[in-house]
């Protein structure tokens, strides 16, 4: 055990990401159905917004209005 840990640890970042995402979806049996769901709701939230069908907001409001909640 010691030595896939070691072998893991000495992979490239995106390697040892893939590898942990891996070992994660294996506990999580389910994720599969859940990742298809979340992938059809980020397809219709695409299509919504290419076709002008929701309000945008940039980013840095978003962030400012989070921050803010958080200071409180």
């Amino acid at each position: 055990m010691k030595e896939i840990i070691e072998e893991v640890a000495s992979l490239p970042v995106e390697e040892r990401a893939m590898v942990a995402d891996s070992i994660l979806r294996s506990l999580n049996a389910w994720g599969f159905e859940i990742d298809a769901k979340w992938a059809q709701v980020a397809q219709r939230r695409l299509a919504e917004l290419r076709a002008g069908g929701v309000e945008t907001i940039p980013g840095e409001q978003i962030f400012a209005k989070v921050w803010k909640r958080v200071e409180e």
